[in-house]
């Protein structure tokens, strides 16, 4: 495997730009594909079994391009997925999934509330309750799960600061701040982008941890373990198996970037 060789980044759609985000900070001179299967969004709302084989389907796609690595920026899939998806992968190509920033969260609260925000399936998966029981139970912690199914399609289409975006997360929060929660995971890579949007009706109020610069600095650990860390690059291509024209404003949007995506056509048989 040559250390010049891209690292794919894998997503529902458009959420895991925020963990490129960290992941361009953290590794600069790294090369990067972004797949968004914008064509299957949302994940949340479809089977676990459905959300294995699009992740496998994304993950071969990316190995066939070259990839040296593939980073699942998507907490749904790793949710139900991870520990399957690697094993099917073998040794031969590092996946690096996101685990929910639980562990700090228990460690902030001051409240002993903690909530949870992501997607059904990712509420429902063991990977969640694997750190619940870890983090959260030995120490006394309450977690709050809370899900609002139109905020991942409010970020892909590009609404995350729309006002509907604002009353639907005031209805959703509140609730947990009566109940004494004062710090909150964004448990979907969507949801960063929500940050502005809590921010206005709460104020500092909360504090938000994410899995995006974790996810950051385990990459640089694997690909130095292995010896591939690129010296030269900073390249990023947008791909998208939906259609570029609406995918592609929302991207330069979130990333502040003039870049270009790409449509990508993968038979995924659901």
């Amino acid at each position: 495997m040559s250390a010049a060789a891209p690292v794919g980044v894998f997503d529902s759609g458009v959420g895991g730009l925020s963990v490129l985000a960290e992941l361009r900070r953290e590794l600069p001179a790294e090369d990067f594909l972004y797949y968004a299967d914008s064509a299957h969004a949302p994940y949340g709302e479809r089977s676990p079994a459905e959300v294995e084989q699009l992740t496998r389907s994304a993950i071969q796609w990316l190995r066939e391009q070259g990839c040296k690595a593939v980073v699942i920026a998507c907490n749904t899939a790793c949710a139900f997925s991870l520990a399957s998806v690697r094993a099917w992968v073998g040794d031969g190509l590092p996946v690096i999934g996101l685990v929910p920033a639980l562990k700090p969260a228990v460690a902030a609260t001051r409240s002993g509330v903690v909530g949870v925000f992501a997607t059904p399936v990712t509420l429902e998966g063991s990977l969640l309750r694997d750190v619940v029981a870890q983090f959260a139970q030995p120490a006394g912690i309450r977690v709050l799960p809370l899900w609002h199914n139109g905020m991942v399609p409010a970020v892909e289409a590009g609404q995350q600061d729309a006002p509907a975006t604002d009353t639907a997360l005031r209805d959703l929060l509140t609730p947990a701040a009566d109940q004494g929660m004062d710090t909150l995971v964004l448990g979907c890579t969507h949801y960063p982008f929500l940050v502005p949007a809590i921010r206005r009706s709460f104020g500092d109020r909360f504090a938000l941890f994410d899995s995006g610069r974790g996810v950051a600095r385990r990459t640089r650990q694997v690909l130095t373990e292995r010896g591939l860390l690129n010296p030269v690059g900073g390249q990023v291509r947008y791909l998208t198996t939906g259609n570029p024209a609406q995918v592609q404003p929302v991207v330069r949007q979130l990333m502040q970037e003039d870049v270009a995506v790409t449509g990508i056509r993968i038979e995924v048989p659901l």
